[in-house]
This record gives structure tokens, C-alpha cells and sequence, in this order.
């Protein structure tokens, strides 16, 4: 070779030599830009302008018909009952035909116990508590009759037919002292009371409140005070307390 043939090719070597890193890229870049795409390959174009975001749509199941009337049917029972409705159906509980003295019926359990009727007024509603108490208490002649000279002991352990009921009457206010038979013959108002009505004549007495009879008779024959109220009664005086 040459001297002139070798300065030539040392002229030529710091061109390659001595590229900086821009001009490595910018010959990286136009490559790739002219460089069409393959089918696999990562290389893509951005698009100028975006599509625009679909807007999402709120889909509205179909009512059927049939859930229609359901949805009614639950309205229907969460509106409250109304209170013709609701005597209806505490008749239907009490097994009475009579929708209007459904609420004034005191009910009676399976263990002889009366249960106050949802109309009755609290002096009722205290006879029905207190003749519970003694329901199922025995018999003995005199009892519930104890004390004397005004310091009357009402609770006994045994009741007559008017010691039981002075005991209930004593315990709503009605009375104040133990009454037999006889006095009760004249005691409160004359007649049938609404809630409460005694029975009484020489030589027995009894009491019906709200619907149910209370009698040391009915004890004698089911264990329990507590009965269904007589259809027919004769021989008895009828009185009431005052305003029941």
C-alpha cells in the first residue's frame, strides 16, 4: 500500500469512530421510522385523534306481570290492618262470630287462666289479674274471710264462693271489706254490668267478667274458678260496679 492510499483511510476513521449518541439515534429512529410493520412485530402508530369512550348504558330488566301482582300483594300486607279488619281476625283467634265484642272477650288458657281482653279498662283488667291468683285455690266455707274488727286478712289459703270474688273486687278498688253472699245481694248498681256483672242471692255467689264466669262451682268440675259464662241464670241478684 501506498502512504498516499494509507492517509486516505486514517482520514476516514475518526467519522465512524466518533459518532456521538445523538447521531447513533437519530440514525436508530430513521430507520425505524421508515421500517413498515410487520405482521407480530411491537412497532405501531399512535393515532391523531382517540375514538371517544362509549358511554355505559343502565339496562332495565323487564317486569313481568306476575312480579307486579307480587309487588302489590306486599304493599297490601305492609299497610297497616284496619280496625274493622282487625276485630275481623281477633274474632276469628277468639272463635267468636260477634266482631264487635271481639275486644271486650277475656280469652282463657289451657291451665284455666282468664287473659284481659284488649278493650278492657284497667279496673278490669286488675279483677281478671287478682281472680287468677286464686283461680285453682281450693274450697273451704269461710275462707278469704279471715280477720275481724276491720283488720280483714284477704290472702287465705282456701276461698269461699264470696271470699274469691271479694278477694278480686278488693284488689280493683271495689271493696273494702269482705262481703258473703248476701250483702253482695245489694252491693254496686242494680243489673248486668258491660264488663263486669255478680251473681248473688243467700247461700251462693258468683261473678262473670268480659265474657268468662268465675265460680267456686266451675272449680269443683274442671280444677279452674274460670268457665264459660251461663246462658240463662235465675234466682240470683244481678249487680255491677259502677260504670263496668
Amino acid at each position: 500500500m501506498s502512504r498516499r492510499s494509507a492517509l486516505a483511510l486514517l482520514a476516514m476513521l475518526p467519522a465512524f469512530a466518533g459518532c456521538s449518541e445523538e447521531s447513533q439515534n437519530a440514525a436508530t429512529t430513521s430507520v425505524a421510522a421508515t421500517t413498515p410493520a410487520v405482521a407480530g412485530s411491537k412497532v405501531f402508530t399512535v393515532p391523531a385523534e382517540l375514538p371517544q369512550r362509549a358511554k355505559k348504558t343502565k339496562t332495565v330488566p323487564a317486569v313481568k306481570k306476575t312480579d307486579v301482582a307480587a309487588q302489590k300483594l306486599q304493599q297490601a300486607d305492609e299497610r297497616p290492618a284496619s280496625d274493622a279488619q282487625a276485630r275481623k281476625d281477633l274474632a276469628q283467634a277468639l272463635g267468636t262470630d260477634d266482631v264487635n265484642r271481639a275486644v271486650d272477650q277475656a280469652g282463657l288458657t289451657e291451665e284455666g287462666y282468664a287473659t284481659v281482653p284488649p278493650g278492657a279498662p284497667p279496673q278490669v283488667a286488675a279483677i281478671i289479674t287478682a281472680a287468677n291468683q286464686v283461680a285453682r285455690a281450693p274450697y273451704r266455707y269461710g275462707g278469704g274471710h279471715g280477720g275481724v274488727k276491720g283488720e280483714e286478712t284477704w290472702v287465705d289459703s282456701a276461698y269461699d264462693c264470696s271470699g274469691s270474688v271479694s278477694f278480686a273486687m278488693a284488689s280493683a278498688g271495689l271493696l273494702d271489706r269482705q262481703m258473703d253472699s248476701t250483702s253482695l245481694m245489694s252491693w254496686g248498681e242494680e243489673g248486668q254490668g258491660k264488663w263486669v256483672t255478680v251473681y248473688a242471692n243467700a247461700g251462693h255467689a258468683f261473678m262473670v267478667v268480659a265474657g268468662l264466669r268465675f265460680d267456686t262451682v266451675e272449680r269443683a268440675r274442671t280444677g279452674t274458678r274460670w268457665g264459660a259464662a251461663p246462658t240463662r241464670v235465675s234466682g240470683f241478684a244481678a249487680r255491677h260496679p259502677k260504670n263496668l
